[in-house]
């Protein structure tokens, strides 16, 4: 499938997508770390930059916790991740100069833009990733050891792409770039209309 855009953008944006046919191939540490170091560079309100990130590479201890809290659908495919990483907020934040911690009500959102940042970069890289929402995030918490002042917002699988016949058939026809609404259906100047 061709994407097309309505307004000229930077080829980024519409050749990253988020394939679920995954090779199993090892991931090289620094590679990684490639990836976080182009989400710490997101902008984030009061610079708190509340994003954590914990990851685990395939065989390893961390893997294992990350995938055990993954809902079955997504254990199916996401077993053949180079690596799974937890994408965590922190709820709270130290306004400079005060010692109390206040609610952070832009965490997700500043998360997500980390989040963003990571996936750009894997993909200039030529890695793949999706995140996914399908994960208990009691299980996660606990195999973390996460606190309760950190919000989990959702698991990424990363790896290089891999030949999607290893999919059940229903997954094979989904692998592919996904379409995104029009600009009318999430644009609106002056009033919300939708």
């Amino acid at each position: 499938m061709s994407r097309q855009t309505e307004y000229p953008i930077h080829p980024q944006f519409t050749a990253r997508w988020s394939p679920r046919a995954l090779s199993g191939e090892a991931i090289e540490p620094a590679v990684l770390m490639s990836f976080f170091e182009a989400a710490r560079w997101a902008p984030s309100a009061s610079n708190v930059q509340p994003w954590r990130f914990v990851y685990g590479l395939k065989g390893t201890p961390g893997f294992e916790a990350i995938f055990a809290s993954l809902v079955d659908f997504n254990k199916g495919w996401a077993k053949n991740a180079s690596a799974l990483v937890a994408v965590i907020s922190a709820k709270t934040w130290l306004p400079h100069g005060t010692s109390e911690a206040l609610p952070f009500v832009t965490h997700a959102f500043d998360a997500g833009t980390a989040w963003g940042h990571l996936a750009l970069q894997a993909h200039a890289a030529g890695w793949v990733t999706h995140a996914m929402g399908g994960f208990d995030a009691d299980v996660l918490r606990q195999g973390l050891a996460v606190p309760e002042d950190f919000h989990l917002n959702c698991v990424v699988a990363i790896g290089k792409q891999g030949d999607k016949s290893q999919l059940p058939e229903a997954l094979q026809a989904r692998e592919q770039p996904s379409p995104r609404k029009p600009l009318a259906e999430i644009v609106a100047e002056g009033r919300f209309s939708f």
